[in-house]
C-alpha cells in the first residue's frame, strides 16, 4: 500500500499526485482508478466512495448514486492529505470500469 501525497495548485484549482504514469489529477484519475483504496484524512484512510458503489449491488438509481459518490470523493479530497494506493505492480492509472 502506497501513500501518494497531494500537490495543491491553488491557481488552477487542481490537486494532483505523482502516480506511476506521472503527475495525474486526483479528481479525474484517482477517483476512477481501481487501485485507489481511499483518501487519507488525518490518520484515517476513508474508503473511496466510487469504489464502494461499483463493487456493491446495482439498483435502478445507480447513475445518480455514482454521481453522489463522486461528489463525496471530491469532499474527502478537499479535507484530505493523500491517496491510499494499492498499485503493487506500478502500472499506474487503471480505470475501474474496464474489465
Amino acid at each position: 500500500m502506497k501513500t501518494l501525497e497531494f500537490h495543491h495548485d491553488e491557481e488552477k484549482g487542481r490537486v494532483t499526485v505523482t502516480c506511476a504514469t506521472g503527475e495525474v489529477s486526483v479528481y479525474s484519475h484517482c477517483a476512477y482508478c481501481k487501485h485507489c483504496n481511499g483518501v487519507q484524512v488525518g490518520r484515517r484512510v476513508l474508503p473511496s466512495p466510487p469504489q464502494k458503489m461499483v463493487s456493491g449491488p446495482r439498483g435502478a438509481g445507480f447513475d445518480e448514486e455514482l454521481l453522489n459518490a463522486a461528489m463525496m470523493f471530491n469532499s474527502l479530497v478537499r479535507d484530505g492529505e493523500a491517496i491510499s494506493c494499492n498499485d503493487k505492480e506500478g502500472v499506474g492509472f487503471t480505470s475501474m470500469y474496464r474489465r
